[in-house]
């Protein structure tokens, strides 16, 4: 759970960093100026949107520094340039470069697309997700880019 006044801590360092006002820091990051106001008051508490929209604006900002405090600001040059590279690659790594994910496939003869075949899931695996951890959050975009987000 996000600790509010923690996080407006937080928000105030990269405010400061930045030499940025509220007002300029809302304009920058493409959110009104009354939710940043209402956010740094305390009001109200930062959307999903709000965050991602401060991390793609500013690159050495770290997910985990800015809900939790765990991690650094700013981040060094080599987290900066792994993670922005990784977002920005528009091929998986274990994808042939000749074949996307929407390319068709031989069967018998019969052409057919990937994304209408269908997958068994493995038997015997236990879905029991309480005790796990998130490895990993990636989404894939239809102009075939991906972004990546590790713990």
């Amino acid at each position: 759970m996000v600790n509010i006044d923690d996080f407006v801590k937080r928000l105030e360092t990269v405010l400061d960093y930045y030499g940025l006002n509220a007002s300029a820091f809302a304009d920058k990051i493409g959110v009104q100026r009354s939710s940043m106001s209402h956010l740094l008051s305390g009001r109200n508490k930062p959307s999903l949107d709000f965050v991602m929209k401060i991390l793609e604006v500013f690159p050495d900002v770290d997910l985990y520094w800015i809900l939790i405090g765990r991690g650094n600001f700013p981040k060094t040059n080599d987290e900066v340039d792994e993670k922005t590279s990784n977002a920005s690659t528009p091929i998986l790594p274990n994808q042939n470069s000749e074949k996307d994910l929407f390319s068709t496939f031989e069967i018998n003869g019969k052409e057919e697309k990937e994304e209408t075949k269908k997958s068994s899931a493995p038997k015997n695996v236990n879905y029991d997700l309480e005790d796990d951890e998130i490895e990993k959050i990636v989404l894939f975009y239809k102009n075939g880019t991906f972004k990546a987000y590790s713990p």
